[in-house]
């Protein structure tokens, strides 16, 4: 069971929370080739140790979170709003 606290909402189960994927810079719409569009909207590094993910509170507050969690082990090491607010 995954379980993540919420800055508004405290230690809630995962299954409250939607995955939306790794933070990544959206490509400039005036310059962006279609190629740079598809890697942007379905690929992911999909890597194994830490990384940084956004998660969106979906049955509580409804806030966008970013969560630092370990991909094999689930550990969260941090969990900070979107934005920083």
């Amino acid at each position: 069971m995954l379980l993540i606290t919420c800055p508004h909402c405290g230690p809630r189960m995962g299954s409250e929370f939607v995955w939306q994927g790794e933070p990544k810079p959206r490509p400039d719409p005036e310059t962006a080739t279609p190629a740079e569009w598809r890697s942007y909207l379905y690929e992911e590094d999909n890597r194994s140790g830490w990384v940084e993910e956004r998660w969106m509170h979906r049955t509580g507050c409804r806030a966008y979170l970013v969560i630092e969690r370990h991909t094999l082990t689930h550990e969260i090491r941090s969990v900070r709003l979107l934005g920083g607010g």
